[in-house]
C-alpha cells in the first residue's frame, strides 16, 4: 500500500515538474528581453503594416532595451507570415504585426487555414485602427464621381479590374463587398503588397482599389488617381474634398482594418503583459501620435492581452457573414 502511495506521489510530482518546465525555462533564461526581438510584417514593404511597424520599432526598442528586427514575409494575403509566427517557438522573441485580414477575415475565407487565429496565436495588443478608402485610376479613365464609376462598372460587367495587396486582405474583401452592394462585377487582381497595387492603380493596370486613405492621398493630390470616398464617420481633414461613404448613400457599407501584435500561443503571460504595456507606451509618444494622426490611423490605446483576445474572437464572428456574402473563397 505504501509503495502505491509513493508511486502516485512521484507521478504527481513528475507531472507538476513537466507543467512548470516552460515557466522554469523562461525564468532561467534571464529577464525578458535579453536579445533582439523579431517582428514579422506579413506584407511586402511600402504598405500600411510596414509603415506602422517601422514607425513603432525605434520606440519599442528604446523601451524594451533590445533591437526590434523587422522581417517582411509576404504571401497568401498575409497568412504566410502569420502562420510562420504561429508555428514559431513561444519564447517571446518572435511576433507578427497581423491584421484583420489575417485573423478575423481569414478564419472564414480559407477552406484550410493552416492556423486557428483564436487558438494558435497569442493576442498581445492592437496598434492602430484603419479606415478604408476607395481609389480609382485617372490614367485614361475620365471617371470622376461615384455615380460615374458605378455606371461604368455596370455597363461593362467583368470588363474592369481591382487590385489589392493579396487574396483575403481587407482591401480585397472591401472591394468585393462594394461590388455586391452596388450590384456590379469586376475582376480581382491580387498583388504581393500595397506598393505594387498602388503602382498598378496609377498606371491604369487596374481601375480601382480599396486601401488606407493616407497611402492613396499622394496619388489623389498628384491627379494620378482619385479617392471617391473614405469609410469614416467624418471627413478626413487632410482630404477635405473627399466625402464619406455615408454621405454618398452607403451608410451600412463596412470597410476597415486594424493591426495588432501577436505571438505564437504559449508565450508566457508576463511577456505578453510587458510587451502590451510597451506598445501602449510607444503609441503615447507625442511624435508617434502626431504621425499616426497625419496618417489617419488612430492609435488603439489602453488594451491588455485579454481584451484584445476577446476582440479578435468578436471580429471573427462579425466578418464571417460578410465574407460569405462577398462570395470570396480560397480553397
Amino acid at each position: 500500500m505504501r509503495e502505491k502511495i509513493a508511486r502516485r506521489t512521484l507521478l504527481r510530482l513528475a507531472g507538476s515538474t513537466l507543467l512548470a518546465a516552460p515557466a522554469l525555462s523562461w525564468a532561467q533564461s534571464g529577464p525578458w528581453p535579453n536579445r533582439p526581438i523579431k517582428v514579422v510584417v506579413p506584407f511586402a514593404g511600402g504598405g500600411g503594416t510596414d509603415v506602422t511597424m517601422r514607425l513603432l520599432a525605434p520606440k519599442l526598442s528604446e523601451i524594451l532595451g533590445q533591437p526590434i528586427v523587422i522581417e517582411n514575409r509576404p504571401g497568401g494575403g498575409s497568412t504566410v507570415g502569420t502562420d510562420f509566427v504561429a508555428k514559431s517557438a513561444p519564447d517571446g522573441y518572435s511576433f507578427v504585426l497581423a491584421t484583420l485580414s489575417s485573423t478575423g477575415i481569414a478564419a472564414s475565407l480559407y477552406a484550410s487555414l493552416p492556423y486557428d487565429p483564436a487558438k494558435d496565436l497569442a493576442a498581445i495588443a492592437p496598434t492602430v485602427f484603419i479606415p478604408i478608402a476607395l481609389g480609382i485610376t485617372q490614367r485614361g479613365w475620365p471617371v470622376r464621381t461615384l455615380e460615374e464609376f458605378t455606371a461604368a462598372l455596370k455597363a461593362k460587367p467583368d470588363g474592369y479590374s481591382y487590385g489589392s495587396s493579396g487574396i483575403g486582405t481587407t482591401g480585397h474583401i472591401a472591394s468585393a463587398n462594394f461590388l455586391r452592394v452596388v450590384g456590379a462585377r469586376a475582376i480581382h487582381v491580387p498583388y504581393r503588397g500595397g506598393g505594387q497595387s498602388f503602382t498598378a492603380l496609377v498606371t491604369g493596370e487596374v481601375q480601382f482599389t480599396h486601401d488606407i486613405p493616407s497611402l492613396l492621398k499622394p496619388f489623389h493630390e498628384a491627379g494620378t488617381s482619385r479617392v471617391l470616398f473614405t469609410n469614416h464617420p467624418e471627413r478626413w481633414r487632410s482630404l477635405p474634398d473627399v466625402p464619406t461613404a455615408a454621405e454618398l448613400g452607403l451608410p451600412d457599407y463596412k470597410a476597415y482594418s486594424w493591426y495588432g501584435l501577436f505571438g505564437p500561443a504559449g508565450v508566457p503571460h508576463p511577456i505578453q503583459e510587458k510587451l502590451a504595456a510597451a506598445v501602449d507606451q510607444a503609441l503615447a509618444d507625442p511624435a508617434i501620435a502626431t504621425r499616426l494622426e497625419e496618417l489617419n490611423t488612430p492609435a488603439m490605446r489602453g488594451w491588455n492581452p485579454e481584451r484584445f483576445a476577446r476582440y479578435v474572437v468578436e471580429e471573427i464572428e462579425t466578418w464571417a457573414p460578410l465574407v460569405r456574402a462577398s462570395g470570396a473563397r480560397v480553397e
